[in-house]
């Protein structure tokens, strides 16, 4: 960038375009380096962007462990749900999967939080920052190609357009990343051909711990433990049933839930507003690009069974940031993000082959898989082994895990 240009737009160390869950996270990671931060963020000054709605989020061990580091759960404002036992089992298959953390030495396998009061609480943390420069509302409009050290960035804002400068810019826009586009990294996307509904449900029995998941031909149904005394509800349907089952009454959205999920919980007897989203998966085929950098949804957006996409993304977020603290001094050189690509490739590829994997057997409807999903429900519930690999993996570690997810300061 010539100095002439330099002289005349904002530059950042680092330039994060997308103030969601992995966007904000990261910028509140970056923050003990001392850099220059820049965020572009499409939700306006006191508004939160749609993420942060009634969906209810699945925070693993490990995860936990980081955003108390980073000083986010300590500010949430509302109670959230531990996690101490997880009940699997599919509709029509014989055999369950039973996992009791307690049975793993540790008092709970993670959080269940709702998206809003997450979103509050990341808001509180952001407000701290002394070194976050906020464009908001604003959108990204593209980028030009690296002159070297730096990347000029395009942004629209109410007042028109302007330019801004960074060594470094990391794409968390999401699945359907403007960033990743303009970078000119392809994607393998996937529709499952499902929609998920989810919302606010009171059981019979309160929740105490207890998270289910309840398999079908169609998708999964979960009821995750809120910590207000509700269950996080999580209902997948088929794409072409999705329109039917969103316009039914509250009575009989809650009796097809009930047929579906069974009696653990008791009689359900309340549910909340619904929500749905369609389910399509997106992975990029690389994770960087010249002075740029892909993370959370905009690096792989995955099927929500097994509750792994927001945990994988915060890893993202943090091992960028473990990255970027050995060199701080030039945070998108070139070896730093081929080191970044490196350390993130085994949790990425494990997390993904698990998620892909286990949609595509529980929703098979052959047959012949019947019986081998029930040697291998049976299987999960009764051998050590397998397991403490699943319990591992419920609590967010795989691959290189990133100190402040194991608990390190």
């Amino acid at each position: 960038m010539h100095d002439e240009d330099a002289a005349k737009m904002p530059q950042h160390d680092v330039l994060i375009v997308g103030g969601g869950l992995v966007g904000a996270s990261l910028a509140i990671a970056l923050a003990p380096l001392g850099l220059d931060v820049g965020m572009v963020e499409a939700a306006p000054a006191g508004a939160l962007p749609p993420v942060f709605d009634q969906r209810n989020l699945s925070f693993a061990e490990a995860t936990v462990h980081a955003l108390t580091a980073l000083g986010v759960l300590p500010l949430m404002q509302q109670p959230t749900g531990a996690i101490r036992t997880i009940h699997i089992s599919r509709a029509g298959d014989f055999g369950r999967v039973r996992l009791n953390a307690a049975a793993h030495g540790r008092s709970e396998f993670g959080r269940v939080v709702v998206a809003r009061d997450f979103g509050e609480a990341l808001e509180a943390r952001l407000s701290q920052l002394q070194r976050l420069t906020r464009y908001r509302p604003a959108t990204f409009v593209g980028l030009d190609e690296s002159d070297g050290a730096w990347r000029r960035v395009h942004i629209a804002e109410a007042s028109g357009q302007r330019s801004v400068g960074a060594r470094l810019v990391v794409a968390a826009d999401g699945a359907r990343s403007a960033v990743r586009a303009a970078l000119n990294i392809a994607e393998m996307t996937h529709d499952y051909a499902q929609t998920l509904f989810v919302a606010r449900l009171r059981a019979q029995r309160a929740p105490e711990g207890n998270a289910y998941e309840r398999l079908t031909d169609h998708g999964p149904t979960a009821l995750l433990p809120r910590g207000d005394g509700y269950y996080g509800l999580v209902h997948g349907v088929a794409r072409d049933e999705a329109e039917r089952i969103g316009a039914l009454s509250d009575v009989n959205f809650l009796a097809r839930v009930q047929d579906i999920f069974g009696w653990r919980a008791g009689r359900f007897l309340e549910v909340g507003p619904r929500s749905s989203y369609p389910l399509i998966g997106c992975v990029a085929e690389a994770l960087s690009a010249p002075r740029a950098v892909l993370v959370g949804n905009a690096a792989q957006s995955i099927h929500p069974l097994g509750a792994q996409g927001f945990n994988l993304g915060l890893r993202d977020a943090l091992t960028l940031a473990e990255c970027i603290a050995q060199r701080p001094e030039d945070p998108g050189e070139a070896a730093l993000l081929t080191r970044y690509c490196a350390r993130r490739a085994e949790d990425r590829q494990r997390t993904l082959a698990f998620s892909d994997g286990l949609v595509k057997l529980t929703s098979n409807p052959a047959p012949l898989l019947r019986p081998l999903r029930s040697a291998g429900l049976l299987a999960c519930d009764s051998l050590g082994w397998l397991q403490g690999w699943l319990a591992g993996g419920a609590m967010g570690y795989r691959g290189d895990v990133p100190a402040l997810s194991r608990g390190a300061r």
